[in-house]
């Protein structure tokens, strides 16, 4: 097709999109209009505290975005999948990008719309497919040859013909850290750009696929609006190729990954990233799908954890590297802060967590006040927070609650050790 790298797009102006509503009143940390303590007395730490008008903010944020263009918000379940936060994406007629079959059982079980669910990953199995077929989604995005031969099999086993979207790797190098990059030639997702066509052709002249859009999704925590221009290029190239075969594409999806601040870092707007959009592909006529995840969860929650001991420089507390694993996994830097203002004077500290692994180390060399007894907030801890967690030296996963306005109520329970063995067979002699 002979595909060349656009030129790139120099942003002008950055609005700061990192408001949220965890804020000091009288030294202590509120959520909203709720004391962080009282929730803490409550429920106990460690645990995972959201804001529902953050959350809504952010929703809004995206459903005004577009001016033009006709558009699908498809929340990236994986970054929070609670259902209590899915069924408020759905009330707001959000859509669903999944990467699994228990995903698509969530989107389900929250009352959303399989017709506005994209069925995205590598590795989609035999089962799942047939699910995502019986559930009726709007699409699956095919990520290899042989993903596209088996569910064409299983749609001419079930005689459907069966909507899918082909995922393109547009080879741009974008993205906040080396493992949550997704669009380069040596990334495992998407289809290489040469190979396209081949794809399109047999897609044409199947009885059981249809192809109704392409997509693509080139990183995460990506803050430079260039990265999305060039991508939006390519895919308007793709998308005039396909014209050629006479296809009408639905839609055309560009992915995730709007980054968000998670300390002084200015950030794009989901306004700016969809005005880039609509300027690039003003002359298409397809539906516009965006997979927003982080930039809608992301600082609407926090991770409230106690300081159980102080040794040397450690502040070693109650929340580990099962609870919060970005900072192990991607070296990732949260704004920590205790939740009661004091005059102590602050000191470097090394906040570590109790899993035996030295990599449990939540931040290094982080200047705050605190004591043992002490409560921290991690703060912009609302996407891939507890859905990251796990069960790792035998602990028990956090509660979530969430907040509104005043009120407070718990939508996931701290496990109980029952929970943890409950799966678990006696061995008979």
């Amino acid at each position: 097709m002979g595909l060349e790298a656009p030129c790139c797009f120099k942003l002008d102006h950055i609005n700061i999109f990192k408001m949220d509503n965890f804020i000091f009143k009288a030294d202590s940390l509120y959520c909203e209009d709720v004391n962080i303590r009282d929730i803490a007395e409550k429920y106990g730490t460690p645990a995972y505290i959201y804001s529902k008008k953050t959350l809504e903010e952010n929703i809004n944020r995206y459903k005004n975005a577009f001016s033009k263009k006709d558009n699908l918000i498809c929340f990236s379940v994986k970054s929070l999948s609670n259902l209590s936060i899915l069924e408020l994406l759905h009330r707001n007629g959000f859509g669903f990008d999944i990467v699994s079959g228990g995903e698509l059982e969530r989107v389900v079980s929250a009352g959303g719309d399989p017709k506005k669910t994209i069925f995205t990953g590598i590795a989609k199995s035999e089962e799942e497919i047939l699910n995502g077929i019986k559930k009726n989604i709007l699409s699956f995005n095919i990520e290899s040859e042989s993903e596209m031969y088996r569910i064409e099999s299983i749609a001419s086993k079930e005689n459907k013909t069966v909507d899918v979207a082909i995922r393109f790797n547009p080879e741009v190098d974008s993205g906040g850290h080396e493992y949550i990059k997704t669009g380069r030639k040596k990334d495992k997702f998407g289809i290489f750009l040469d190979q396209i066509i081949r794809f399109v052709e047999h897609i044409s002249t199947s009885k059981h696929l249809n192809l109704i859009g392409l997509s693509c999704h080139i990183g995460s925590q990506i803050v430079d609006l260039n990265d999305y221009k060039i991508t939006a290029k390519y895919i308007k190239r793709l998308a005039e190729e396909i014209d050629k075969f006479g296809i009408k594409l639905e839609f055309l999806d560009l992915g995730g990954g709007l980054g968000i601040s998670y300390s002084n870092l200015d950030t794009p707007t989901p306004k700016e990233l969809a005005d880039i959009i609509e300027q690039e592909l003003e002359d298409r006529a397809e539906k516009i799908i965006l997979e927003p995840g982080r930039s809608i969860s992301g600082n609407a929650g926090i991770l409230i954890t106690k300081v159980e001991y102080i040794k040397d420089k450690y502040l070693i507390v109650d929340s580990g590297m099962n609870d919060l694993l970005r900072p192990a996994l991607y070296q990732a830097k949260h704004d920590i802060c205790n939740i009661e203002k004091n005059t102590a004077e602050s000191s470097e500290w090394n906040i570590v967590g109790p899993i035996c692994e030295s990599s449990d180390v939540l931040a290094k060399d982080f200047k705050m006040s605190a004591k043992e007894g002490d409560i921290l907030a991690i703060k912009t801890a609302g996407a891939y927070g507890h859905v990251m967690s796990s069960n790792y030296n035998t602990r028990r996963r956090p509660p979530e609650i969430l907040v509104d306005k005043d009120q407070y109520k718990i939508i996931r329970k701290r496990e109980s050790y029952d929970d943890l063995f409950k799966n678990e067979m006696e061995i008979e002699d």
